[in-house]
């Protein structure tokens, strides 16, 4: 059984902790390696020397600094096809849908060749008494990236490329579950010509992710992950006087109103509910079709179109999504459904037992649930696999309050062709993302990312500009230089003004 390694100092490092965790491919439901996980010496040695590495690194130009980002971003392409079967080989998603996330990712790099300006402080000159004012940006250390298994490749990348470029050193934490891809591009990186140990990756549980949380130099964390676990991260990080920004989970609901396209409608759900097998933060959990005449036509024309779509292979080019990443989240979400039938939920498309050429792999196909309730455990909580809900409602401002009242806050999106409604709806809810007509509403590169309420722990954000606020401190300089030096008799005690 092949042993996997950490990527320390520029260098593949064999984990010495005797600790290793089994890494799936989720389409077969083979073991295909054994992850190491690190222990607490090991991170505390990779501490150190990212630590080495910032010094020369943080005094590198920003131009310089910019130069690597270029070549990392071109050897992404060249890899692109290389990548993609990695990440769908140890996530299970399909190749067209990991080659989707590595274009996404690509906007975070591009953003951060865009550093130059992000990173441009400001001046004042004579504020008052012949003094100027301006600040700067500077680095903030060794900073942390947790990173989940749902998008190997998209968020380590957006939490990280802006962290490089500030002058920053980076370890990353991958989930154990996918490790290959940041190893992956971790070479690219040292292909690229970044200096070694501005950029690590070691692998790890529970145990080396709290080894990271109470490191004293590492000033600051980036999270994406389950809303527990987010917390729990929060928690302890602010404990550990920690800048945090820490990313949870979802109930992403999709409004459709009496005057949408149901055919529009329809064909949005479907990608946005059922895409990744339904393992997306900002995945498409529940339709609110505002109406009972609404519902019904919107349902009608929903059923057969779920019970069509196919569950597969990663490489199976006909698929329209792949299997699960364990065998437990597979028997989770089974679960929620048979738990939500019991309650009184009606089955209308049963995704269980799905025929698939591979009977092993961690396999659950469409599934929908309709006439389901607030009370009901499978809307109250994230439900990360393909079994989706439709709950009805009988306005606007009904579905608003219904939205407004749930502990998420990630994404929702209204499906109209009224323009009133449309702002209105933007305006009153209660969500970070939203969408009017788009179905994942998932910001382009340049434009923060992040939900509200309990989808987000912190003030920064993921892509967009608060980045590279995130990744670096401020500092605000004043200076005067006299024409000639005053008496050395003439002190002032008075507090100092302006005037």
């Amino acid at each position: 059984m092949e042993k996997l390694y950490h990527f320390i100092g520029g260098e593949k490092t064999a984990g010495r902790s005797g600790r290793f965790g089994k890494v799936f491919k989720p389409s077969t439901g083979e073991i295909t390696a054994l992850c190491p996980y690190a222990s607490v010496e090991e991170v505390n040695e990779t501490v150190e020397l990212a630590k080495r590495a910032f010094v020369g690194w943080a005094k590198t130009s920003v131009a310089k600094r910019v130069e690597i980002i270029h070549r990392f971003r071109s050897l992404l392409i060249e890899e692109t096809d290389r990548l993609a079967e990695m990440i769908g080989l140890e996530s299970g998603k399909t190749i067209s849908d990991a080659k989707g996330e590595i274009g996404r990712g690509l906007e975070s790099v591009d953003l951060a060749i865009n550093a130059p300006h992000l990173l441009k402080g400001e001046y004042s000159v004579n504020v008052g008494g012949d003094i100027n004012a301006f600040s700067i940006k500077q680095p903030l250390g060794v900073v942390a990236a947790i990173s989940p298994f749902n998008f190997p490749f998209m968020v380590p990348v957006a939490m990280t490329t802006m962290a490089v470029v500030c002058g920053n050193a980076v370890i990353l934490k991958p989930s154990e579950r996918v490790p290959n891809s940041a190893l992956f591009f971790s070479e690219l990186w040292k292909k690229a010509g970044l200096p070694d140990g501005v950029w690590n990756v070691i692998n790890g549980d529970k145990e080396t992710v709290d080894a990271i949380l109470s490191h004293p130099e590492i000033p600051a964390i980036s999270f994406v992950g389950s809303t527990r676990v987010a917390e729990y991260i929060y928690e302890e990080g602010c404990r550990n006087h920690k800048r945090v920004a820490a990313f949870g989970g979802g109930k992403n609901h999709m409004i459709i109103m009496p005057d949408a396209n149901l055919d529009h409608a329809v064909n949005a759900f479907l990608g946005a509910a059922y895409g990744a097998a339904s393992q997306r933060c900002m995945a498409i959990s529940a339709a609110v079709p505002i109406g009972e005449k609404t519902a019904e036509a919107f349902v009608a024309k929903l059923k057969s179109r779920v019970a069509e779509l196919k569950v597969g292979a990663y490489n199976d080019e006909s698929a329209d999504f792949g299997a699960l990443i364990t065998q437990e989240s597979k028997e989770n979400v089974e679960r929620f459904i048979e738990e939500s039938i019991q309650e009184g939920a009606q089955l209308c498309v049963d995704g269980r037992n799905p025929r698939v050429e591979e009977e092993n792999g961690f396999y659950l196909g469409a599934t929908l649930l309709d006439h389901v309730t607030p009370n009901m455990r499978i809307y109250r909580e994230e439900v990360f696999g393909p079994a989706r809900i439709i709950i009805r409602v009988n306005s606007l401002d009904e579905a608003i309050e219904l939205i407004n009242e749930h502990e998420f806050g990630n994404g929702v999106t209204i499906f109209t062709q009224n323009g009133y409604a449309g702002r209105k709806f933007a305006e009153e809810i209660q969500v970070g993302m939203v969408g009017i007509n788009v179905p994942i509403p998932i910001p382009v590169g340049y434009h923060n990312f992040g939900g509200w309420k309990r989808s987000k722990f912190g003030e920064g954000h993921m892509f967009g500009p608060d980045t590279a606020r995130f990744f670096t401190k401020s500092k605000t300089i004043s200076e005067r230089w006299p024409e000639s030096v005053v008496s050395e008799n003439e002190v002032v005690f008075d507090f100092p003004s302006n005037w």
